[in-house]
């Protein structure tokens, strides 16, 4: 069962620290997106492997946007 990772505000995807068929752990940083000058990083809500990253660097994202999924 795949486990939906979205973003928690609104910003910019600053980065992206993982590929797909990277194995993560729960509470590992995933993705950062800068909001108000500020770079926030987005951590795995559980461990396992990234299926898919929905998102590149620069793209705008809105609070709740699936970013990558986690299976």
């Amino acid at each position: 069962m795949a486990v939906a990772v979205v973003a928690s505000m609104p910003g910019t995807v600053a980065e992206v620290l993982v590929d797909i068929g990277d194995a993560v752990s729960a509470g590992e940083e995933l993705i950062i997106i800068e909001a108000m000058k500020m770079e926030n990083p987005i951590k795995a809500p559980a461990s396992g492997v990234v299926k898919a990253i929905k998102v590149e660097v620069r793209d705008k994202v809105v609070v709740n946007q699936e970013l990558l999924l986690i299976e």
